[in-house]
């Protein structure tokens, strides 16, 4: 299965930011299984100074951290100019919280515990060549 590229030759780098450190490193892992770079964060001061340093291609970004929530990064990475269409992925163990992730500028929501494959298919469906609009002939 290949990796939807932004760059030939280079593989997409995810920042995984979760402050439960066994879930950080399966998540790992498993992306680089499937073609990833990984960046990992288990705080959102963590998450934002590595955005500060480089632009990750795509956030799979916890609701509920300690210190600065997820929705505070989310808003931060957002109003930034260099990553606000960075696709942001929110993860939570809340099943109702659609509205507030929508507000907060996340692209997709997916209640934890994350299904491997639904995870997958969320990364590739956010990164995928957007399709430019048909352009009419005359």
């Amino acid at each position: 299965m290949s990796v939807p590229h932004y760059t030939t030759g280079i593989r997409p780098t995810i920042l995984i930011v979760d402050d439960y450190v066994d879930a950080l490193d399966a998540w790992e892992l498993f992306l680089q299984a499937e073609g990833f770079a990984v960046l990992k964060a288990t705080t959102g001061e963590d998450a934002l100074s590595y955005t500060e340093r480089a632009t990750p291609d795509l956030i799979v970004l916890d609701v509920e951290l300690p210190g600065l929530s997820g929705v505070e990064v989310a808003r931060t990475l957002r109003a930034a100019e260099r990553t606000r269409l960075v696709p942001l992925i929110a993860t939570t163990g809340h099943s109702h919280v659609g509205d507030v992730m929508r507000d907060a500028g996340f692209d997709a929501v997916l209640t934890k515990p994350c299904d491997p494959a639904a995870l997958i298919a969320e990364i590739r469906r956010l990164m995928s060549p957007r399709q430019a609009p048909a352009v009419p002939e005359h």
